[in-house]
């Protein structure tokens, strides 16, 4: 059995992620934090909490890496 997803959500691309946070200020919610993990580059990648999302964008349009940041709403389907 898979895991429900559960929407509005927020997903970031570690790799591309160069840990600004941007993101983080950004977030109306506080949903986003700075990973205690480093990525390949050696940066604390942006992490979504798990909760809380809106699903508002507010992080996307703040990142400035294309691709790293993807915000499903609330109406979301797979």
């Amino acid at each position: 059995m898979t895991a429900v997803e559960t929407y509005p959500k927020v997903v970031i691309n570690a790799s591309l992620c160069k840990g600004c946070g941007l993101c983080i200020i950004a977030c109306p919610k506080n949903c986003l934090v700075a990973s205690p993990d480093l990525n390949e580059k050696s940066f604390h990648p942006a992490a979504y909490t798990g909760e809380g999302c809106i699903g508002c964008g507010t992080c996307f349009y703040t990142c400035p890496e294309p691709g790293a940041i993807e915000v499903y709403p609330k109406d979301h389907k797979e």
